[in-house]
């Protein structure tokens, strides 16, 4: 018998249902709500073909946020990090030009 161990203890994940972990499983039910609420609002209008391709199109983004992570973030904490460095408290930067040596030699100059 085999005991699978992380190697680091943050990469530990509890699997809830299907060895997916809560967060996903609410991120999967919320795409299958999503895609079967598309279908069924679009295939009188636009034909089978077209509304499968659409709810799977709309679907999509709804089950990427279960599963995608960036930098160790999910993708939640990512959107409330690039809303503070962009929106919230953007920081200007600017660039000036410094002359190390020249400060030095003004400043020995004046004492």
């Amino acid at each position: 018998m085999e005991v699978k161990i992380n190697k680091e203890i943050r990469n530990y994940t509890e699997a809830l249902f299907f060895g997916l972990n809560l967060r996903q499983c609410i991120c999967s039910f919320f795409a299958i709500g999503v895609a079967a609420g598309v279908f069924l609002l679009t295939r009188n209008t636009l034909g089978m073909e077209i509304a499968s391709w659409v709810c799977i199109l709309a679907a999509v983004p709804f089950a990427t946020l279960g599963f995608v992570t960036y930098h160790g973030m999910t993708a939640e904490q990512f959107v409330w990090a690039w809303l503070k460095s962009e929106l919230i408290m953007p920081k200007r930067l600017r660039f000036r030009e410094t002359n190390l040596y020249w400060e030095a030699i003004n400043r020995a100059k004046n004492t």
